[in-house]
């Protein structure tokens, strides 16, 4: 059975007094659920705190990045062995922000997700396409690249300790929402395409979608057979929001 999963993706969002408020009620009203997933990943400084507050919770931690080398002449990089030592078990690589504002290719994507599963941590692999892309057609073309990046370099059987993200680019904080049907389709392509190669890894993957996920359209969302779950941005920094997400699929 595939592993439903609500992650919260905090950005660069966050200071120590926010953070224990946000945690201290999402724990709190997260309690008692456990057949889903729950994850909160968070700023490097801030994982201490985090990881404090949140052992011997039904909550994991992650990070939003890491570097692709473990060690080495690279200033302001961390490594997946640095997110061992605050106990990391995901991290998210790929993140169309990372893509589009740091110039991360396919190839160095690939990279992270095979450092992150040579640390023994769970890659959450974000894939999607720009409005550009979708309106031009391409938006398979373009998913089924990031894809083949990852495989070609890790291997299909590594999906097994990996889940995927779609994130349509054009939905991501712009209030836009993919509906339903449209997350399902791509869903479907993704499942569908690694199915070809490795019908048990595919059937076994969890899929999230991330884009301007709500609580009033989680529900719509999680319903469509392909979606595991979600990838929540902003509405992961409000309790309420988080909380009634993380209810939505758990129901």
């Amino acid at each position: 059975m595939r592993r439903k999963m609500v992650a919260g993706n905090w950005k660069m969002h966050g200071n120590l007094l926010e953070n224990k408020k946000l945690i201290d009620a999402v724990v709190t009203g997260l309690n008692g659920l456990h057949e889903v997933g729950f994850l909160v990943c968070v700023p490097y400084p801030y994982l201490p705190s985090v990881q404090n507050a949140l052992q011997n919770t039904n909550i994991a931690w992650g990070a939003q990045n890491l570097s692709q080398y473990e060690k080495g002449a690279y200033t302001g990089e961390i490594s997946a062995s640095m997110l061992n030592d605050f106990m990391c078990r995901y991290v998210i690589v790929g993140h169309s922000e990372r893509r589009t504002l740091f110039g991360e290719d396919n190839h160095v994507v690939a990279e992270k997700y095979q450092a992150a599963q040579g640390a023994g941590i769970i890659p959450i692999l974000c894939v999607g396409e720009t409005l550009n892309q979708r309106e031009a057609g391409t938006t398979e073309q373009v998913i089924e690249e990031q894809l083949a990046a990852v495989i070609k370099l890790a291997g299909v059987e590594s999906l097994v300790k990996a889940i995927v993200a779609y994130e349509p680019v054009w939905a991501i904080g712009t209030g836009r929402t993919a509906s339903p049907e449209q997350a399902q389709e791509v869903h479907a392509f993704i499942r569908e395409g690694i199915a070809k190669t490795n019908a048990n890894v595919a059937n076994g993957l969890t899929i999230l979608y991330g884009g301007s996920v709500k609580a009033s359209n989680a529900s719509e969302l999680f319903d469509m057979p392909d979606i595991d779950g979600g990838l929540i941005g902003g509405a992961s920094l409000v309790a309420n929001d988080f909380i009634a997400i993380c209810r939505a699929l758990h129901q």
